[in-house]
């Protein structure tokens, strides 16, 4: 992520009540005959969120105009906490070293990528994770976990594993990791339009966000 990123998290209450979710684009052609061709214009879907659903008062909505100030609108990138998808465990379920497939050993190889794979059986879709929460990464070795800090590190600016001298996974042995992680995400906008009479209301100010694609 380049230097046009705050390794911030947006405030944490006002996302979690924020909507929003993964969008792809799709090109349809439909001939004649009703028949359609479907291609995908992205390989990597893109996550969209609204952050004025998390917003129900005025101290809040006051928290987003400074942190909106501080990454100059659209300028600066931060980190964004999907209530829906910021695990890679299974719904419900609590985080275990074995949750995603990061790769095979060879003997040499000592840097893993964190991903996070959806569905697995007609199209699985494998997501680069690059903003793991720190201290939240679990990894195992041939089913058995190895300890954080003297088996492996995590850079959880770029979500790349480490192995350490000594610990470089062997030749066929199945790399895997669990982890909590954040969405590189900016603001949608260089514009916040705040109607005070109208939220007072109850009307839900738009705060739009995009992700941020490596």
């Amino acid at each position: 992520m380049p230097a046009s990123f705050h390794e911030v998290l947006f405030p944490l209450d006002i996302a979690l009540k924020s909507a929003g979710g993964p969008e792809r684009r799709t090109d349809i052609v439909t001939f004649g005959s009703g028949r359609e061709e479907r291609n995908a214009r992205w390989a990597h879907s893109r996550r969209r969120f609204d952050a004025g659903y998390g917003v129900k008062t005025f101290d809040a909505l006051q928290q987003v105009v400074a942190f909106f100030e501080e990454r100059r609108g659209q300028l600066y990138g931060f980190r964004w906490r999907d209530r829906l998808d910021h695990s890679s465990a299974a719904p419900a379920a609590n985080i275990s070293p074995l949750d995603q497939a990061l790769g095979t050993g060879d003997g040499a190889r000592a840097t893993f990528q964190l991903t996070k794979t959806y569905g697995s059986t007609y199209a699985p879709y494998t997501r680069t994770i690059s903003k793991p929460v720190p201290a939240s990464v679990r990894v195992a070795v041939a089913g058995s976990e190895v300890v954080s800090g003297s088996a492996f590190t995590c850079d959880s600016i770029t979500g790349v594993v480490t192995f350490l001298p000594g610990h470089i996974p062997a030749s066929g042995a199945a790399v895997t990791a669990g982890f909590l992680f954040d969405v590189p995400v900016r603001f949608d906008t260089d514009y916040l339009e705040v109607d005070l009479s109208a939220f007072a209301a109850g009307a839900i100010p738009k705060i739009p966000l995009v992700e941020i694609r490596p």
